[in-house]
């Protein structure tokens, strides 16, 4: 176990310790550190040892998920935790308060071993615990191996292709330049809408974001986060309370207007459609049950293609953190357009997967850090072309 990412299960429920135990075992490049029953427990075996990833349930008996949070940042404990989450609306809202105390992302739990979406939920987990495992291992400078390198496994046959890239910190960006975007139809105008694409990382890559945007900013923000139905309202809620400016889930019809942040509903394609006239309400934004895109519903491609065809060179497209190629295609459209566009860089990516395609088409005007992403953001919407 030494070079793979070790996990630290929390949760109350032997049948889903178990569960988890499983999916995790039967992943190559990961390896269950202990478990524990509840946060008592596992504030206990956290030193003895030394996970690289905890999978922290929120209701449990003693010490809940909450406290232990609570009680981790007290510690100074610095060791990324994906929540396992209930999907109702209660289960929502407290899964938003873990991110807020420091969690980096979620998993909606599984309902047993025969439950329809257990495929999906284990590719998710496994997914996650790569990604935020593996970026703290690098960060306290331990070996991450290439997929090959580890013994394979008699369950990995389930695994999504795409999570190999994860254990190499999302492929390096090609050698030397880029390859030659396409030719722009016109030069780029001022800057009227502002469309984000981010799936895997986002939660804390959104909070930092939009925590750092100026208060005057006015250019309206339109955002694809790949996120189940059911937490996309409590998580815009959760964003509303850091920002500056207004933060809401999308609605049917919600009008687009300056000083306005609409976050794409879980399970929904967003859509907007501009308004021409006066500058109070730029347009609107357009839900619909369409069939997956690039494998998502919302998709940050629907999204793009929508503000690449409505607000040509009036517009900013980001493409951030996230595993796969959602977004990467239609970005190209934006900067076709005559649009702007930017990508989170390697360095400061969960998932470099989503920029690095985006990029290594040539669809990326310029890399920005994560810490940086905010200032730039606004500097190109203030900016009078």
């Amino acid at each position: 176990m030494a070079d793979e990412i070790s996990v630290l299960i929390v949760d109350d429920s032997a049948l889903m310790r178990n569960l988890i135990g499983r999916m995790v075992e039967g992943a190559p490049g990961l390896a269950v550190a202990d478990k524990a029953m509840n946060g008592v427990f596992a504030l206990q075996k956290i030193p003895r040892v030394c996970p690289d990833v905890i999978i922290l349930d929120l209701e449990m008996p003693e010490m809940n998920g909450i406290e232990f949070l609570q009680e981790r940042k007290k510690r100074g404990i610095d060791i990324p935790v994906v929540i396992l989450s209930s999907i109702a609306s209660s289960g929502a809202k407290i899964t938003m308060e873990a991110l807020s105390l420091g969690a980096s992302d979620f998993v909606q739990k599984p309902s047993g071993s025969i439950s329809e979406d257990l495929h999906t939920v284990r590719d998710t987990v496994v997914e996650k615990l790569l990604a935020y495992g593996g970026q703290y291992r690098r960060r306290k400078g331990k070996k991450v191996l290439a997929p090959g390198e580890y013994p394979p496994k008699a369950e990995a046959s389930h695994t999504n292709p795409e999570i190999a890239a994860i254990l190499r910190g999302g492929a390096s960006a090609p050698a030397g330049r880029p390859p030659k975007p396409p030719a722009p139809i016109r030069r780029p105008g001022r800057t009227e809408l502002i469309a984000i694409g981010i799936s895997t990382g986002g939660p804390d890559a959104l909070r930092v974001v939009f925590s750092q945007l100026d208060a005057d900013l006015q250019a309206p923000i339109v955002v694809v986060q790949h996120m189940p139905p059911g937490f996309t309202s409590e998580f815009a809620k959760s964003l509303d309370r850091i920002c500056p400016l207004d933060v809401k889930e999308a609605e049917d019809g919600d009008a687009i207007q300056p000083g306005r942040i609409l976050i794409a509903q879980g399970n929904k394609h967003l859509e907007v459609e501009r308004k021409a006239g006066g500058p109070a309400v730029y347009g609107r934004v357009l839900l619909s049950d369409a069939p997956l895109v690039s494998g998502h519903r919302p998709s940050a491609d629907v999204l793009f293609a929508s503000v690449a065809m409505q607000y040509k060179n009036n517009a900013l497209g980001v493409i951030m953190t996230g595993m796969g190629r959602d977004g990467a295609q239609q970005l190209g459209n934006i900067y076709k357009e005559g649009g702007i566009t930017l990508g989170q860089d390697e360095a400061t990516a969960v998932v470099y997967g989503m920029p690095r395609v985006a990029f290594e088409q040539g669809h990326v005007m310029e890399q920005v850090p994560l810490d940086k992403m905010a200032r730039r953001i606004c500097d190109i919407a203030k900016t009078n072309r």
